[in-house]
């Protein structure tokens, strides 16, 4: 297959190593000192037993010269998306598929302006990575991704599921595939915001027990709107202990919203949590937790403006 994958972030760079195992693959990306090291030494994935792989995806700035795609995979940060889209739509295709596994809910919304909806495909994917150097991603933790088509009868998705598999990411379609977003974003929005506003890894949140007690807090109120929305059933007990279990499985995994908020950048949180506050609204909850969770992360955000603005007094 040819694929694009448009950002080589954490999560760009992990995807994009092992699916150009057997599949022309291109790591679009705006950071020319990162498409220059990928091209000249491939990109390196630290697995979790400290072994390093390294892979030789092609890597560029501009899709100037480049066919249209079989699969285009967004992985650059949900308010980036439309953007990234619109620079490389000469790589979309009559036949093009545009698949989004970003974390959060409601991206299908910004692909649907560059394709059909017979063309478009979500996801979500237990995988987690961080950045560890130029080049380099630390591969923190493993699992399935489950994809499907927003319509349609779903044979391209097989067809990429078992790609994806023979690559090294086990993955299965999914016609209830909402249930599989729902799935990811309960571990998104309580542990990966949690996170960001405590500035801790994964396993901090099992061992210490106010983190946990916040952790479950979040679960609770997300399983209340999920189940309110009526799209699936979910067991509080069971996405809970799901969740601690994805945190003990990847102590020492850094988010990408705890690195953002790390480093001064801003964050996905409204797509995340913000995702969740949206959805109570529609069905008439109230998330306290969330909304805590969020302004506390929206503050965070501004203070890193506020503390340059202090340094320049």
């Amino acid at each position: 297959m040819n694929i694009t994958i448009l950002g080589a972030g954490a999560m760009g760079m992990l995807f994009g190593g092992y699916l150009s195992q057997g599949n022309s693959v291109w790591l679009l990306d705006v950071d020319q000192e990162r498409v220059d090291k990928i091209n000249a030494d491939g990109v390196t994935v630290r697995e979790r037993d400290g072994t390093d792989r390294v892979f030789h995806p092609a890597a560029a700035v501009e899709p100037a010269g480049l066919p249209e795609m079989d699969l285009i995979l967004i992985f650059v940060k949900s308010m980036f998306t439309r953007e990234a889209l619109s620079k490389n739509r000469r790589l979309i295709g009559p036949d093009t598929y545009l698949m989004t596994l970003q974390n959060g809910a409601g991206h299908e919304t910004k692909l649907l302006p560059f394709t059909d909806r017979a063309h478009v495909i979500i996801g979500s994917t237990q995988h987690n990575a961080s950045v560890v150097a130029n080049g380099c991603t630390y591969h923190g933790g493993t699992g399935l991704t489950s994809i499907g088509v927003l319509e349609g009868d779903g044979a391209a998705a097989v067809d990429i599921a078992a790609c994806f598999t023979a690559c090294g990411f086990p993955c299965v379609t999914s016609e209830d595939v909402k249930r599989q977003i729902w799935s990811k974003l309960f571990t998104n929005t309580a542990a990966s915001s949690l996170t960001a506003v405590l500035q801790v890894p994964l396993g901090f949140l099992c061992d210490n027990p106010h983190a946990r007690s916040l952790l479950r807090a979040l679960c609770r109120e997300a399983v209340a709107v999920a189940n309110a929305e009526g799209i699936s059933r979910f067991d509080e007990g069971e996405v809970i202990e799901e969740v601690e279990a994805v945190c003990r499985n990847a102590r020492n995994g850094c988010t990408s919203i705890c690195a953002d908020i790390r480093d001064g950048r801003r964050t996905e949180v409204d797509t995340i949590s913000g995702s969740v506050l949206e959805a109570a609204k529609a069905v008439g909850l109230s998330v306290p937790y969330h909304e805590m969770v969020v302004r506390l992360i929206h503050a965070l955000e501004d203070r890193a403006a506020y503390q340059t603005e202090e340094e320049t007094l």
